[in-house]
Order: C-alpha cells, then structure tokens, then sequence
C-alpha cells in the first residue's frame, strides 16, 4: 500500500515535535498519524517484528488494515533504535494490564525532559492502580514532572480518516498540558483540551470501557433508547462516585473523558468493549469472545479491578459489579439486567458530591 504524504494544514498551534509512540495497536497508529500528518518524524516501538515489518511495508495488516502509513513514521522493535536523542514527546499507548512490566524493563530508557503521555484507558488488576499512578510507581523521579494523560472520546478509525475529534490532555503541570495540547492539535481535525484532572480523567476511561461492556449487552438483547439513555446516565453516577472517591472533583465527569467517552464507546460497535457486551448477549463465553480478537478490549480486565477499587474505597457500582457477575461469573447479561431493575427504589441524586 502507497504510504501517504505530509499534508500539515494551516493553522497548526505549534511546531511539529519529534515524537516517540511506544505501541502498535489501532489507537497507537492514529496518534502516530495525526502527528505525522503535521509534518512530526514519528518513531512506533512495535512489540513484535511482523507488526514492524507490516507498518514499514506501508500498512499495519494486523491492527488497523486498509488504511496506509503515512511516510513519516517509522516502526522499530528495540527501545535503543526507536528513542532518538532528540524526541520531544512521548506517548505511551500500551494497554493497562502490560503497562507495568514495559516500564520496568525500559525504566531508564525512555528520553527525559521530554512529556511523558499515556494513553491507556484501565486499571491494572491486583494493584488497582491507573496508568499514571503505575508510571510514578516504576519510572526514576527524573521523570515525574514529565507525566500526563491523553483521554477522550477517539476511535481509531476516525482518527484516521481526519474526522473531527476532540480529546483531553491532563497533568499536573498546566504548562505541560498546554505543551501537548499544542503539539497533538493541528488546527483542523484534531483538537485538545487540558485539565489538571489527572484521577477523575483516569477513572472515567477505565470505567466507561466497563460500561461499554453493558451497553453493547442491552443492544445484543435488542433493548431500545430508553434503555441505553437510562445505562449511560447512571453509568455516569457510578463513574464520578469513584472518581471522586480517588480525589478527583468530579466536574471533569461532564467533559470529554466523561460524558463524551461514555457516550461513544456505549453508542457504536466501532468500540471493541462494545462487542464484547454483544457477544455476551448472544451466548458467548469469555474464552470464546477472546479467541474471536486480537485486539484488547480493556473493559475485560478493569472489571476486575474497578470491583477491587470500589470495595477498597467503598462505592457502590451495581452496573459494573452486574458486568463482572457476566464475565467472570457465568450470570447471563438479561439475569443481570433483571437484578439492576429490581434494586431498591432511591432518590437520582447529584453527579458531584456537594462541598
């Protein structure tokens, strides 16, 4: 396939940068993208050789076909080859449940004085920690100043096809979020926001995978609007309760990583949790489901540790806890639907606790 040219379009909010996108997956390869299509020199750190090999013949078969790699990204295998001296930004777009043991390989390889941005939407199970709380764990200090988050409603896809998208960068450090947010906004397609949100932004990726989950169920069970509109806003409750639990202020939950988020990932089959809850509707195991992809649908694994976190900080998350009881526990989604109905009658309540 015929790699594409640089078409970096008026408007541009700031200087392409060097960049370094550690990850071969769909999302990996549309950030890549809209970076290179800038006129950024982007390097991929692949995982597996076949997977560089397909990026550097022209097209990534293996996770995102049919769409040609622009020609100013180059794929590589060894973090040596891949981390040029002068990379001025990177982006960590691994998923959760692998983040941690790549940081402790690579612990002092990455490039400092550099961001740092995972993109990663989970918790990691046994530890219930997020991605960022993971890379402050694992990486040398020298690093911590360096660290933000990249979330919001972007499906791969339409990244690549240059659809209008709007995401959020959150860090601790305002200057460094505003720093990304001008290297990833092209004036056209792609624009950030910024947010010093880093846990609330955190715990609504990886919840609405969760949710997205028992959206895609309602729909394999032929469930209608009502349904859905009703999934999406107490999903929504469950997600700020925990959010806030873990120090965010909850405000965030009504912005991109919150609703908007939620409501693209409960909304289309383009999102792999999706698929998932409609597999399970139509009768399929888990083994079976991960048999049938090789993509991660991280909603699978957060199940696991959002029911962890939310025991430990004491939330109540009858949604999630139902799409655990789907996965891990044979319940089947309509039982599951039916118990969430029958719970006790309460008040809606607000979305942010009052101060």
């Amino acid at each position: 396939m015929e790699r594409r040219a640089s078409q970096q379009p008026p408007g541009s909010h700031a200087p392409p940068p060097r960049a370094l996108v550690v990850g071969d997956g769909a999302f990996a390869m549309a950030m890549a993208t809209a970076l290179a299509r800038r006129g950024s020199s982007v390097r991929i750190l692949c995982h597996t050789t076949s997977v560089r090999d397909e990026i550097n013949s022209g097209e990534n078969k293996t996770y995102l076909p049919n769409y040609p790699v622009h020609e100013n990204i180059q794929a590589y295998t060894s973090i040596n080859e891949a981390c040029d001296p002068d990379i001025q930004l990177v982006l960590l777009v691994i998923p959760t449940q692998f983040l941690r043991k790549f940081l402790i390989t690579n612990l002092s390889s990455l490039p400092v004085g550099c961001p740092i941005i995972v993109c990663a939407k989970g918790i990691e199970i046994g530890t219930a920690e997020t991605p960022y709380e993971m890379m402050l764990a694992e990486l040398p200090g020298k690093y911590h100043k360096y660290f933000g988050v990249l979330a919001g409603p972007s499906f791969a896809a339409e990244i690549m096809e240059g659809q209008p998208t709007n995401v959020v960068v959150a860090s601790q450090s305002e200057d460094l979020a505003k720093e990304v947010a001008r290297y990833v906004s092209d004036g056209a397609s792609l624009r950030a926001y910024i947010s010093d949100d880093v846990h609330g932004i955190e715990i609504a990726g990886a919840v609405k995978n969760v949710l997205a989950i028992a959206s895609g169920a309602l729909d394999g069970l032929n469930y209608g609007n009502n349904a859905r509109a009703a999934l999406v806003c107490r999903g929504l409750a469950e997600l700020t309760r925990l959010a806030v639990a873990t120090g965010s202020n909850g405000r965030s939950m009504a912005g991109l990583a919150g609703v908007g988020d939620l409501m693209l990932t409960c909304s289309s089959e383009l999102s792999r949790n999706f698929t998932v809850g409609k597999k399970l509707a139509a009768g399929m195991t888990l083994e079976e489901i991960n048999a049938d992809t090789n993509a991660v649908a991280e909603g699978v694994a957060t199940a696991k540790s959002v029911r962890m976190l939310a025991e430990k900080l004491n939330v109540e998350m009858p949604i999630c806890e139902a799409v655990y009881h789907c996965l891990y526990e044979g319940m089947s989604p309509k039982k599951a639907l039916e118990g969430l109905q029958a719970r006790p009658l309460g008040a809606e309540g607000g979305l942010v606790a009052e101060e």
